[in-house]
């Protein structure tokens, strides 16, 4: 199909027998080894140990990151294949990735910044479960605005001794390690004398304290390091130059791995059958029916753009800073979505969550509670529009 946008572009929608045969391949084991009731949240302890044994189990069928080499723990699909994965994993309803900070986050920028040392360390254990990753970004004084961050790494030989306090650390509560960046040039200010380090959570000097999400739940932590020793070759990228690992991994975050279009197209079609369960009583709202038809269309229009980004990294392109359009658009998206679905239930929505049986009602309160994080975490979308509007617009400051 032939699309006019400056000049002709040829669009070819239709997937390769490859790609057909991929999706039946993963389809049929996930109909046979998915668990038959969920799995308890990876907030709570039991449910955290829960998921580190799905990990394993994906690992078993080969399926624990299917883009990286085979060498690490791959199959080494292509990220188009990797979307179909993505698509026939939440069909399937599958369990939640626990180690989504490792596997969508840390593992790409391993596989750019990384040496062969650190790769063949870290990622295969990783695609396994074997250990769990947290994110070390926000400091108490440094959320959004990383170049604030103030957590010393100093060097001292063939180690680094690390004294701080990292903030809002996901999964860092029952995680094995934790990446982020730590100021190894005392001097320095803002982007300049960082460095991307990767520490290990049961180091002598490591202090860490849960802190409750809004369901009461201890799906972050903040972590304190007292003159914490950490192995020089943890340093990940050359020394001083964890901005720009940094920035690439940011970039993973909200362009491309970390929210694949499949979670709010899953999202999306269960929002079309919560309408015409409850339609008679949807329609006393006009503008209910309006903003799931929006919904679904928007979903549907982030999976053709991911696709498309997909493409381009494929032929050589890179994510640049348009990745902070698709964080705004998929995290209100998100917002959006589930509002709608607390207008369909109403009130009942609350007074059902905590009752056994209250199934699907509690589901989306829950998908409610977390949704309203979205244009906080991977950069606030107010600092996001910043971006878009300087480096994308060249708009003043």
């Amino acid at each position: 199909e032939t699309l006019n946008f400056q000049g002709k572009v040829n669009m070819d929608l239709s997937f390769s027998k490859v790609e057909l045969e991929f999706r039946k391949e993963i389809r049929s084991w996930l109909r046979q080894n998915v668990p038959d009731e969920p799995l308890e949240s990876f907030d709570t302890h039991v449910g955290f140990q829960q998921h580190r044994d799905w990990e394993k189990t994906l690992y078993t069928g080969n399926w624990g990151m299917v883009t990286w080499p085979k060498e690490y723990g791959g199959r080494g699909c292509s990220l188009i294949e990797w979307l179909i994965f993505e698509e026939e994993y939440y069909r399937a309803k599958a369990p939640l990735r626990v180690n989504q900070n490792g596997l969508f986050l840390l593992g790409p920028t391993l596989m750019e910044f990384g040496s062969k040392e650190q790769k063949e360390r870290f990622l295969p254990k990783m695609a396994l479960g074997e250990e769990i990753w947290a994110q070390g970004w926000s400091e108490p004084n440094a959320g959004s605005d990383m170049a604030a961050i103030r957590t010393k790494a100093i060097r001292k030989g063939e180690k680094y001794l690390v004294t701080g306090q990292k903030i809002w650390s996901t999964r860092a509560v029952w995680a094995d390690w934790i990446f982020g960046m730590f100021r190894t040039d005392p001097k320095s200010e803002r982007h300049h004398g960082l460095s991307f380090i990767l520490v290990p959570l049961n180091s002598k000097g490591v202090t860490i304290r849960p802190i409750a999400q809004l369901n009461g739940l201890t799906g972050f932590a903040e972590v304190f390091f007292d003159e914490v020793e950490v192995p020089a070759h943890c340093l990940l990228g050359e020394e001083g130059d964890g901005w720009k690992v940094a920035m690439a991994t940011a970039g993973f975050e909200r362009g491309l791995m970390l929210r694949s279009p499949a979670r709010f197209q899953e999202t999306a079609r269960r929002l079309v059958d919560l309408y015409k369960e409850n339609k008679q009583q949807a329609d006393n709202d006009p503008s209910i029916l309006e903003a799931v038809l929006r919904a679904y269309l928007d979903a549907e229009s982030y999976c053709l753009l991911t696709y498309q980004t997909a493409s381009r990294l494929v032929n050589g392109g890179h994510i640049g800073p348009e990745s902070s359009t698709n964080k705004v658009f998929w995290s209100e998206l998100d917002q959006s979505m589930h509002s709608t679905a607390m207008s369909i239930i109403g009130a009942r929505a609350d007074l059902m969550s905590g009752i056994k049986g209250a199934g699907l009602t509690a589901e989306w309160l829950e998908g409610w509670l977390f949704a309203q994080s979205g244009p906080i975490y991977a950069g606030t979308n107010e600092v996001q529009r910043n971006i878009i509007s300087e480096r994308m617009l060249g708009m003043p400051r």
